[in-house]
């Protein structure tokens, strides 16, 4: 029985590769090639006497009713400069990065042939850790002074935001903006609908970013996801003897959704949590539905949050299992 158990189980893997595998070979076959325009470098290397071809070439970076000596004293200011050389000694070769994107872009392909191809735009921003990548229909912008590495002398923030502010976080944010577009909106505020809805956002980083772990798919650190794995029923076990999942109090959300530098479930072991977990559980639970059930993608992202849980089939591991 144990060799029949075995052969199965060998098989399965054998057969989950092969599918694999010829994904991974159609994606590679998708003539396509993402452009990357370095605003960022234009605008700080661009004489004064040039502004105006700058702005006619990028209107959408320059709102009507500044006028130019905004523009002017920001590309001359001592401090704008500085974070402009750290951005260049950081991505001074852009290519690599390209290249990721353009395996990016190919997976978003494959999955959803109708979306257009954008274009790529760096910039220098604000350092508006909510608004990292901004994906609109034909443009990714992607705000550079954010992606330095967690201990760059510029970053006065805690912890648990630094710790993203990594190149390797560039994709994965790329996808969840991308994910706006694609994911049915929130219609009500429930625990339950919110943890579907980023936990769909995860499992498209699942199909967009095959070679991403992942704790870098969520933004955690290898401990944090393992704590999860780890405790993963009892969270779920949590959840469900305080009856949170159909529970509309607003307070959920930052407890369990928002980024945060741990989750509050008020015990002990918050010390030791990282934030977000719901989001992690989602994430397991939408996994859950689709290797139980043959649907498209696209319709799994826009179903309602009660229908794919009760035929998610989702039950966690206890603890110790």
């Amino acid at each position: 029985m144990k060799r029949i158990i075995l052969i199965f189980a060998i098989t399965i893997s054998l057969v989950s590769c092969d599918k694999k595998t010829k994904v991974e070979k159609a994606v590679e076959e998708i003539p396509l090639e993402i452009k990357v325009e370095r605003f960022d470098k234009l605008f700080f290397e661009t004489s004064p006497k040039d502004i105006a071809q700058l702005k006619k070439q990028f209107p959408f970076f320059f709102p009507p009713g500044n006028p130019d000596s905004v523009w002017l004293n920001k590309m001359q200011n001592p401090l704008w400069r500085e974070l402009y050389t750290e951005v260049q000694k950081k991505y001074s070769n852009f290519e690599p990065v390209q290249k990721e994107l353009n395996t990016l872009f190919k997976h978003i392909k494959y999955y959803f042939p109708e979306t257009k191809t954008p274009k790529v735009i760096t910039v220098i921003s604000e350092m508006d850790y909510n608004s990292k990548v901004i994906y609109t229909d034909s443009l990714v912008i992607i705000s550079l002074e954010l992606y330095l590495g967690k201990g760059h002398k510029f970053y006065q923030f805690p912890n648990y935001l630094k710790q993203n502010f990594e190149q390797k976080q560039i994709l994965p944010d790329v996808v969840s903006s991308f994910s706006t577009q694609q994911i049915a909106p929130l219609t009500d505020t429930s625990l339950l609908s919110q943890l579907v809805y980023y936990g769909k956002e995860l499992y498209l980083k699942d199909l967009l970013l095959p070679g991403y772990t992942d704790a870098d798919k969520i933004g955690y650190t290898l401990e944090q996801n393992k704590w999860c794995e780890e405790n993963e029923g009892y969270m779920w076990r949590y959840f469900l003897e305080n009856e949170l999942l159909y529970s509309d109090d607003h307070k959920l959300g930052n407890r369990f959704i928002n980024t945060a530098p741990f989750s509050k479930f008020y015990l002990e072991i918050d010390n030791d949590s990282p934030g977000r977990v719901g989001t992690w559980i989602g994430w397991q639970m939408v996994r859950s539905y689709m290797k139980n059930n043959d649907v498209p993608l696209k319709e799994m992202l826009k179903m309602n949050a009660k229908e794919l849980f009760e035929k998610s089939k989702y039950k966690p591991k206890k603890n110790g299992e």
